[in-house]
């Protein structure tokens, strides 16, 4: 069974964890992190946490694609897709969790 966790999950259990910690500044510091993480990104940086993992941009150029609807060929603009290279302890610690590790 997955579960899913959000912010508001993460912020509750972290500030569960932290008890000498009051709550807003838990709060306060998660939003600060996810938001130096996006500024970071956004000018083209790249964010490393060792044993997690990185966050970097990948660029996709412009290029002409095809309406699936009508066959018409539709101009798509150049992007750039937030890419995760999850970190060697991480994909370690996941497989060993679900009995994939040898």
């Amino acid at each position: 069974m997955q579960q899913a966790i959000n912010k508001s999950d993460f912020i509750s259990s972290l500030s569960a964890n932290c008890e000498h910690i009051n709550d807003t500044v838990v709060d306060d510091a998660v939003r600060e992190i996810i938001n130096l993480m996006i500024d970071t990104l956004a000018s083209d940086g790249r964010v490393e946490v060792r044993g997690f993992g990185s966050f970097c941009l990948h660029h996709r150029r412009a290029r002409l694609g095809r309406n699936p609807k009508t066959g018409e060929s539709v101009p798509v603009p150049a992007k750039a897709i937030p890419h995760f290279k999850p970190g060697k302890a991480l994909r370690e610690a996941v497989n060993a969790q679900a009995g994939l590790q040898s």
